[in-house]
């Protein structure tokens, strides 16, 4: 036991402010794993916290939110076999799975019924120590700087999946949508894995930035129509949909070629009206995606550290947390935030 305290930023209730507070130290559990937080990312998932949108229940006040955390093994619980003191880790937004329902028999852990979410069922990494299930703490490549590897453990992870589980092969046509906090890594993800990559957003203000990252093309969704300039370039196998907004969502599904996808990462809140004719015609589809399992966090870094994926960044102090929550809200900031303690 410690009766040490630390910095930690927590949401004192639905829908106030952040707060910087003092807090006991937390004491690993037998099967859980103490983390030295080296920075933690704020995405826009930490809404959960803010405005009490629980996945999956759960969720009560004062929460530390963080579910991008990087840092190195403190302390484990005397059941922990896998993580010893001193090693460089992540934790994701996926906070642990049960082992026994369903889905993790099948080993669907993702899926799972009773999973925990870091910063929503459990305090996350907003904080100078968070404690984590051995089974949600993933291994972090000594080479990644904390501050550009905390992306990499949601952003990254959600995009690279996304695109990786796809039907999409190299040389086929992959559209990003939106060149944000997401949308930055899934066009250089696309570019990497050898996509014709296709970068959406609204103006030209990104345009350099978007080609410089790997995109073949840019297209001006003001100037001009995203569905029929994706048609001119053959039709797209995958649009990556990053922007939460669901006019920008529902622009691109005309894009699509035979069999093509609109993968949804970014969740807009308001519903998405589709024309399923033009479903029907192409054998299309709208889905979505959610992050990954501690593996999955592992084999996106892995792939960012071979082909030097890099999120773009702005750091700021735990004291600041309300000031880059509200930045990254208002995508004031280019273009993740991060946290340190």
């Amino acid at each position: 036991m410690t009766d040490e305290t630390m910095r930690a930023v927590v949401a004192p209730e639905e829908s106030a402010a952040f707060e910087v507070v003092e807090k006991p130290v937390p004491e690993p559990e037998r099967d859980e794993v103490r983390v030295a937080v080296e920075a933690c990312g704020v995405c826009g998932g930490d809404d959960a916290a803010r405005e009490g949108h629980a996945y999956g229940g759960g969720l009560t006040y004062p929460r530390v939110p963080g579910h991008e955390v990087v840092g190195r093994v403190d302390a484990v619980g005397e059941d922990v076999e896998e993580w010893e003191a001193g090693e460089r880790v992540g934790v994701g937004w996926h906070g642990g799975h049960c082992f026994t329902c369903e889905a993790c028999r099948r080993g669907d852990f993702h899926s799972c019924a009773h999973a925990d979410v870091m910063g929503v069922q459990r305090d996350g990494g907003w904080a100078e120590y968070t404690v984590a299930p051995h089974e949600a703490v993933a291994s972090v490549p000594e080479s990644f700087d904390a501050v550009e590897a905390a992306p990499l453990l949601c952003a990254g992870l959600t995009t690279f999946n996304a695109l990786r589980n796809s039907d999409a092969q190299p040389g086929d046509l992959v559209a990003v949508q939106g060149v944000g906090g997401l949308g930055h890594l899934g066009i250089q993800y696309a570019h990497a894995a050898g996509y014709e990559t296709v970068a959406l957003s609204r103006g030209t203000e990104k345009k350099e930035r978007a080609l410089a990252l790997g995109a073949d093309h840019y297209v001006d969704a003001e100037a001009e129509d995203p569905a029929a300039k994706l048609q001119e370039l053959g039709g797209a196998s995958v649009v990556l949909a990053t922007a939460p907004a669901a006019p920008a969502i529902e622009s691109v599904v005309g894009g699509l070629g035979t069999d093509g996808r609109v993968v949804a990462v970014g969740v807009p809140e308001e519903p998405v009206d589709v024309h399923v004719g033009a479903l029907v015609g192409t054998r299309g589809a709208v889905e979505g995606w959610a992050s990954g399992t501690a593996l999955d966090a592992e084999e996106t870094l892995a792939f960012s550290e071979r082909r030097d994926v890099t999120p773009d960044v702005e750091t700021f102090d735990l004291a600041d947390a309300e000031e880059a929550y509200q930045r990254m809200l208002d995508s004031d900031v280019r273009f993740r935030a991060v946290l340190t303690p």
